[in-house]
């Protein structure tokens, strides 16, 4: 079967040199030069450093892209994720044709529309309208095809009032809607969305993902979008590739894609201690002195089977004598979603107590069969509710896995082990009620 390819990026590298633009830079274009005039390759192409803004380099050179290679096909939703600096905005920079690559070449059939960051392409001094022709202009639209879409692009953007009004004047969420809205109804063939999304409230966001599943699913154009959300490249696409350091490290399905991003981010932190007041987490009210996750038997764990009860503890100095401190933990799973939340305040045994000063250890029970298996992290503060304040927050400042190792109890017996769907998997009381069918 003919696959119906509308981009190709083949062999895709990007070499940036650090330091102050233009120190040195004579003498290495002049070297440049002499070896091309000599047919011979570029000597700066066999240096350079690996894109990893965690570590020093040895080389003024990095490669903020290597050696990347995919191929998208009409109609497909691709999604493009990794961490700050891995190399994603560069890559769509190239894809748009902001910026050219060191080596490689991009192959497309059709139209790209690119919206990168907010007001890419937009003149601040020109209104919202004329911002929607110059676009449009730009595209290689004519001013009828232009004039046949602006009623639905003003419409979309929610901008209507102040489509005349110059774009300078617009906040950052008016400026994204209306360039969204424009690169979306203007009819590119192949449309490439940064993490710019992000800056539009829930509502257009919401609206925005609704019209990129329509023009994939209804109108057979392509998308790329590179967002750190999670939740929206599960719920847009179908396939991902995930780049780390500039170089693509996975290239399939959506889910598999999210599961390697997370687990390269995801750290096993059982235990977080402070020794003194003087260097813990924490204002006058209230420090944290320690936390960790334990098992039924007081130690440490990390790795819990679906059928073990296990504990998050928080030891801290309440120093706040006026109103009440309570331990917060939220718990996120891996598309950091918060699955619940919970304070010692609201538990049964919380007392009068904790208007005195003192060293408070607060233990919350995570009961078994209850959570489903992944991996977790916990979101761990210390506030008071009246008034609300919050003294220390600590996001992710532990986590821990749950996995079922069919190990016993009802797994077992009933053999319900294995993936389920949902954030959560309980095991709830059912009753069963059979009558004997009559012959």
């Amino acid at each position: 079967m003919n696959k119906d390819i509308i981009l190709k990026a083949e062999n895709i590298s990007k070499q940036y040199r650090l330091g102050q633009v233009g120190m040195g830079t004579l003498s290495h274009d002049l070297n440049r030069w002499w070896y091309q005039v000599r047919g011979k390759e570029d000597p700066y192409l066999k240096i350079g450093d690996t894109n990893d803004r965690s570590t020093k380099g040895q080389s003024d050179y990095v490669w903020a892209l290597q050696d990347v290679n995919f191929e998208v096909e009409r109609g497909e939703v691709l999604g493009i994720i990794g961490k700050n600096g891995a190399g994603k905005s560069t890559l769509l920079k190239i894809l748009s044709k902001v910026t050219a690559p060191t080596t490689g070449s991009i192959k497309s059939r059709g139209r790209i529309a690119s919206l990168l960051e907010v007001g890419t392409g937009f003149n601040v001094e020109m209104t919202g309208r004329e911002n929607i022709f110059l676009n449009g202009a730009i595209l290689g639209m004519t001013k009828k095809e232009i004039y046949s879409k602006l009623d639905e692009i003003i419409d979309f953007s929610g901008c209507e009032r102040y489509i005349d009004t110059p774009v300078k004047r617009y906040s950052s969420g008016m400026t994204v809607r209306l360039a969204f809205a424009v690169a979306a109804f203007l009819d590119p063939e192949i449309l490439v969305i940064d993490e710019v999304l992000a800056v539009g409230d829930a509502e257009f966001q919401k609206k925005a993902i609704g019209k990129m599943q329509e023009i994939s699913k209804g109108e057979g154009r392509t998308v790329l979008f590179v967002s750190h959300n999670m939740e929206a490249i599960q719920k847009l696409t179908t396939r991902c590739i995930v780049l780390e350091n500039g170089s693509v490290v996975f290239s399939g399905d959506s889910n598999q894609a999210i599961k390697k991003h997370i687990l390269s981010n995801f750290k096993e932190i059982i235990i977080q201690e402070w020794e003194t007041p003087e260097v813990a987490p924490g204002n006058e009210f209230a420090k944290l002195k320690k936390i960790r996750v334990l098992d039924e038997n007081e130690k440490q764990k990390h790795d819990f089977d679906i059928t073990e009860d296990f504990f998050i503890e928080i030891e801290y100095w309440d120093y706040n004598e006026r109103y009440q401190n309570t331990a917060i933990i939220h718990v996120k799973n891996e598309l950091e979603e918060i699955l619940f939340a919970s304070n010692e305040f609201n538990s049964p045994s919380w007392d009068e107590s904790h208007f005195e000063k003192g060293i408070i250890k607060a233990k919350c029970k995570i009961p078994k069969n209850f959570l489903a298996e992944g991996k977790y992290t916990i979101l761990v503060a210390i506030g008071n509710y009246n008034p609300n304040m919050i003294h220390v927050k600590i996001d992710e400042a532990l986590t821990f896995s749950i996995r079922d190792n069919n190990t016993g109890g009802q797994t077992v017996k009933r053999n319900t082990s294995g993936s389920w769907p949902g954030l959560m998997r309980p095991m709830l009381e059912w009753s069963i009620v059979k009558d004997n069918l009559s012959k």
